[in-house]
């Protein structure tokens, strides 16, 4: 075999180690990557700063909270188990995924209307972690404490608000919905729970679908001064 022939099998065998180092390369990025999804070519999409990011980043910076973000993800982002959710947004564990959900006290007393009073509030937005079981009749004996027992505990009775009010008083959709710059002005509630995640970042959305915000648990507890109940 002449120097040529040598250079021209040297050559190729390089090639094909080239192709093998890609094809493995390929697998490993795949491995991190939601299993049930393929419409997720990256662990997370950009975050364009429309409206909604802009808006809150605003309130959020305006309040003093400085450790947070904003991460876009795909369509189908609720179709994945929360282990893909947890890859995808980059939190520390499952635990770490929350959500704010928009509570409706059926029994108020006729002139409760609005949220002008948050110890006995008509709404409240709650904010438990995907992995709890919410306990409403947790919230329900505090709100009963909260108040020194002067409103009847029948009175309580808390129930999810319809998908129409929930829109209405926080301005965001479901699945949207975050307890940052809403229409409303409605007490906030914090499962307990989350204020012992280590480390102390958690993920809850953003305003829109596709949108989720990442922020420091303790910077989160001064701006938004949420009742902090072990609701779980």
């Amino acid at each position: 075999m002449d120097d040529g022939e040598g250079m021209e099998t040297a050559a190729a065998e390089l090639e094909r180690l080239q192709i093998e180092i890609l094809h493995k390369i390929s697998i490993l990025e795949s491995s991190f990557l939601p299993q049930n999804s393929s419409a997720a070519p990256s662990p997370s999409l950009p975050v364009d700063e429309n409206e909604t990011v802009t808006r809150l980043s605003t309130i959020l910076q305006s309040g003093g909270v400085n450790d947070f973000c904003f991460k876009r993800v795909a369509t189908d982002y609720y179709d994945w188990p929360l282990e893909s959710r947890r890859d995808v947004l980059g939190a520390s564990s499952v635990d770490h995924l929350c959500k704010s959900i928009v509570l409706v006290n059926t029994q108020a007393a006729s002139n409760i209307l609005d949220c002008s009073d948050p110890n006995n509030s008509k709404y409240y937005v709650v904010v438990v972690q995907y992995t709890a079981r919410f306990n409403a009749e947790a919230v329900k004996q505090f709100l009963y404490s909260l108040n020194e027992g002067k409103i009847p505990k029948k009175r309580f009775n808390l129930r999810l608000a319809p998908e129409e009010t929930s829109i209405k008083l926080t301005g965001f959709e479901h699945n949207g919905v975050t307890c940052i710059g809403m229409k409303t002005n409605i007490p906030v509630i914090l499962d307990e729970a989350i204020t012992k995640l280590k480390p102390d970042f958690f993920w809850l959305g953003g305003g829109e679908i596709d949108l989720k915000l990442g922020v420091r648990t303790s910077e989160f507890l001064e701006f938004v001064k949420p009742f902090i109940v072990p609701c779980s």
